[in-house]
């Protein structure tokens, strides 16, 4: 059973890296339902270690936050501000720093997927029209989206995760890595600014191009309503009530409209992501029970390398987050990390969503962003991200371990 075990996860940790099994068009998203499945019907885990395994109170905490910003995104409010970034009558540094200081700020809040999702194609479309070129200004927002999301334990699904582990308090966390975050921000646009200096034009004055920009207006009941929500659902955080409550008392809210079907905002859910999840917590479940990483533990222990050192997981998140991704590989280490504390936590959080900046596969807003720039008819390479990648997160990660190491 072993065998089969290493054997499901080693294919599960190649899909994740490729981003598909080779030959066939299977997802990250299946590769993982695909594994658990697997393992399942071998019995390899049985029902209650299913059961056991996924942790649902982050699922749902998940889910709330992703009604929250289906929200924002169904009342146009996403659209509405990569148009007004697009039509700034400003050169294009301050057009950079606009896009790198809403992207950030926005990911803070709501989930970085969704703000790159519904942003790339309207800021190509814009940026395009005024004859520049938006590959330097993806580059920001996937990096920017990143970096803010850093902020706080419910930025991105790898924090989520972390946060609902660990118990962290939210005012804490956001003390703790809000600065580091802010850092990022203003490296991503100091790097891509330097980066792309005299390059910022489309070299074909022709190539205007990009999807059809619709003039979908901005629903102004619904924004404050979203609005609301927001500030609700972070007052509830601050509060004593659980965050899983809390989460659920602002989805449901959300959910009695009047303008909005349940339908299309359920709709707006990365429900892909929730299976991703379930299928990962079975996976390493399934790894946990053959023992290897408990004496993977007790190796490193030994030689005087303990997991929860930041010389020892940061360069495991790193390599990590940038081959297999950062949210399967917080899932693992949050298996097998023993007991760890808030602060390899709030570490961890930072590490793994700073690292994804690095290189297109190391996010899903990056994967994301490239992704849909390609629809709207730009092509943006993997050296290109990178050029900008590399020396964003290392001067990022910089920031933050020094940051953490002067807040003890």
């Amino acid at each position: 059973m072993m065998t089969l075990i290493l054997l499901v996860f080693t294919a599960i940790c190649l899909g994740m890296a490729l981003g598909r099994w080779p030959g066939l068009t299977i997802d990250r998203t299946g590769i993982a339902l695909v594994g658990a499945i697997v393992l399942v019907l071998a019995g390899a885990v049985g029902p209650d270690q299913v059961r056991a395994a996924i942790d649902v109170p982050t699922l749902v905490i998940l889910f709330g936050l992703m009604v929250l910003s289906a929200q924002h995104a169904a009342c146009g409010f996403y659209a509405w501000c990569s148009r007004r970034i697009a039509r700034t009558p400003a050169g294009p540094g301050p057009l950079l720093a606009l896009t790198v200081a809403v992207a950030g700020l926005l990911s803070a809040v709501l989930a970085n997927d969704v703000v790159v999702f519904a942003m790339t194609p309207l800021l190509v479309t814009g940026l395009s029209r005024r004859g520049l070129d938006p590959r330097p200004f993806l580059i920001a927002l996937a990096s920017a989206a990143n970096a803010g999301s850093a902020a706080t334990i419910i930025g991105n699904p790898q924090n989520i995760l972390i946060g609902q582990k660990g118990g962290l308090d939210f005012w804490a966390f956001l003390a703790a890595c809000g600065p580091p975050a802010a850092a990022g921000m203003l490296i991503t646009w100091l790097v891509v600014a330097v980066a792309w200096r005299r390059r910022f034009t489309l070299e074909d004055p022709c190539a205007r191009h990009g999807l059809p920009e619709h003039a979908t207006g901005l629903d102004r009941a619904g924004l404050v309503k979203a609005v609301l929500a927001t500030v609700a659902l972070l007052a509830l955080f601050a509060s004593p009530v659980p965050h899983v409550e809390g989460v659920l008392l602002v989805a449901g809210a959300l959910l009695v409209s009047r303008r909005l079907s349940t339908r299309r905002i359920l709709g707006l859910v990365d429900w892909h992501l929730l299976v991703l999840f379930g299928g990962l917590f079975v996976v390493t479940r399934a790894l946990e029970t053959t023992g290897l990483p408990a004496r993977s533990l007790e190796l490193l222990a030994d030689r005087a390398w303990p997991l929860a050192s930041p010389w020892v997981l940061g360069p495991l998140t790193v390599l990590g987050s940038n081959t297999i991704g950062n949210v399967p590989l917080v899932v693992l280490l949050l298996q097998i990390l023993p007991a760890p504390g808030s602060g390899p936590l709030t570490f961890l959080a930072l590490a793994s969503t700073l690292a994804g900046n690095l290189l297109i596969v190391g996010s899903l807003a990056n994967i994301i962003t490239v992704e849909r720039a390609r629809e709207a008819g730009i092509g943006l390479g993997f050296l290109e991200h990178a050029r900008c990648g590399v020396p964003i997160t290392v001067l990022s990660l910089a920031c933050a371990v020094g940051w953490l190491r002067l807040e003890g």
